[in-house]
């Protein structure tokens, strides 16, 4: 990320003024959250949009993000904005009156991705990088009051590090907490402070954890039974699935012929083609194609490429647990490209293989981009 870097109406010192009307003119994604309730027993303050607003403004206080470098104070200032973006689509009235936004966080950091992607009320789109941070700083910015009700917080931690910056996160939990008029305040700000021991004892506070290799890794986010991320994992992998993941139009068969040139491919698309399936059709025999074609490789000890869109976590999931158990070093490539640019190549395919408009929108709005707890390696490729 570079360090010059900045989003708008990001405060700037000697006096670090937070222009909210020009916040709200420019934002609809801002202004959406007026008017969207909160438990008064957490939020007394008001509603989503008046949390927001002070909760910007208690980072903004906040010593620590003052001392930061620029690009890491506007992806900070970011993230406040965004943190709660999709609690008019997460908040219920429970039936005992209690006012809810179950995943908001994991639903945000979706919106948050697809927001900046677009460029909404921005000058121009945000990089890859910069987009990423924030998406991922929303994902997580719940975890440092949670992480203790976590089945095994250690975990939870060292997954969050492999993509965040917990330092950060924790800034933005804080900022959280001081945005808001709650009993016990007090309480939450105890727990962001265990959070940073807890984190910076487990070695993972301001970089991921240094584990002994790809392969101790995979194995510790992999099999719960190694609870140790001390411990070094033999490799026993005998051969490599590349993975490709990435949104229609993305690039990946030049991406293949470029780093994968004379592999067998495993290519969805193709498999349609010769199945004569749509891709608007049921995929259930194309999966189960794919899926025996990449079997009688494994079976050979055979490296190979999967190439599907594979957007989601449990997408990727489901086929990295199938090349493992056959002993594969899995590495997965996200590859990414401009909102624009997305749908010129897609338009520019022959009819006939050309992906609807709509699905290209719902593929971006559930997209997860991988991280580097789903594998033994993941690579981002990006323009």
């Amino acid at each position: 990320m570079t360090g010059d870097w900045t989003f708008p109406f990001c405060p700037l010192p000697p006096d670090w003024t937070v222009n909210w009307k020009a916040i709200q003119r420019r934002f609809a994604w801002v202004a959406a959250l007026a008017g969207v309730p909160q438990d008064a027993a957490y939020h007394a303050e008001g509603d989503v949009w008046i949390h927001t607003r002070m909760v910007a403004e208690a980072l903004t206080r906040l010593d620590a993000w003052r001392a930061l470098e620029a690009g890491e104070r506007a992806t900070l200032f970011a993230s406040a904005l965004l943190h709660d973006v999709a609690k008019p689509a997460c908040t219920r009235t429970e039936p005992d009156g209690r006012i809810t936004s179950h995943r908001h966080a994991r639903v945000g950091a979706q919106m948050a991705r697809y927001l900046l992607w677009r460029g909404e009320g921005l000058d121009a789109a945000l990089p890859f990088l910069e987009r990423e941070t924030i998406a991922r700083l929303v994902r997580f910015h719940g975890l440092p009051l949670w992480f203790l009700e976590k089945d095994d917080p250690q975990r939870a931690v060292l997954a969050a590090a492999e993509s965040a910056n917990l330092a950060h996160v924790a800034l933005l939990a804080e900022a959280d907490v001081r945005g808001r008029i709650c009993a016990d305040q007090h309480e939450l700000l105890d727990r962001i402070a265990l959070f940073r021991s807890f984190c910076a004892e487990s070695n993972c506070f301001t970089n991921p954890y240094p584990f002994a290799s790809d392969q101790s890794r995979f194995v510790y986010f992999h099999h719960r039974a190694h609870s140790d991320p001390s411990y070094a994992a033999y490799n026993d992998t005998t051969f490599e699935v590349t993975l490709l993941s990435g949104l229609p139009g993305a690039g990946k068969d030049t991406w293949i012929r470029a780093h994968r040139p004379g592999w067998p491919v495993i290519a969805l698309d193709a498999i349609r083609r010769e199945m004569g399936v749509a891709p608007t059709d049921a995929q259930g025999a194309v999966a189960q194609e794919a899926k025996a074609r990449a079997r009688e490789l494994m079976r050979q000890r055979q490296s190979f490429v999967w190439n599907a869109t594979n957007t989601t976590r449990t997408m990727r999931s489901q086929l990295v647990d199938l090349f493992a158990s056959y002993g594969a070093r899995i590495t997965i490539v996200y590859l990414d490209a401009p909102y624009e640019t997305l749908f010129q190549r897609n338009a520019s395919r022959r009819e006939h293989e050309q992906v609807p408009e709509t699905v290209i929108h719902r593929l971006m709005r559930k997209l997860d981009v991988p991280d580097t707890t789903e594998a033994h390696h993941v690579e981002w490729v990006y323009a």
